[in-house]
């Protein structure tokens, strides 16, 4: 499952969970259950420029080679990183990982 994406491109392994509880603040267990449907969540929720860069650090490539993907100098760099881990932490962002109470 989940294969293809551009977190598979990167990352050995679907670990994305718990990246994005780490950075969003969020409790593993009150993540929506289905990778499949969390991941569809994150991509809605991020450009894929975003996703890239958030697949890219999250594999603990250099800012080097994350740099030379994006053709920017280390401050657009930063500023790329500043603004896609901001988001996270938005609750308007963050809330839409959460598993509804629904199924709780």
């Amino acid at each position: 499952m989940l294969e293809s994406t551009i977190w598979r491109q990167y990352n050995n392994e679907n670990d994305f969970r718990e990246k994005l509880a780490e950075f969003c603040v969020l409790d593993i267990v009150d993540l929506i259950e289905d990778d499949k449907e969390l991941y569809g969540v994150m991509k809605s929720k991020l450009t894929k420029k975003e996703l890239k860069l958030f697949a890219m650090d999250s594999a603990g490539l250099s800012d080097d080679e994350i740099k030379a993907e994006f053709g920017v100098d280390d401050e657009a760099l930063q500023k790329m990183k500043f603004k896609l881990y901001k988001k996270f932490k938005q609750d308007k962002t963050r809330l839409c990982f959460r598993q509804s109470a629904e199924f709780e």
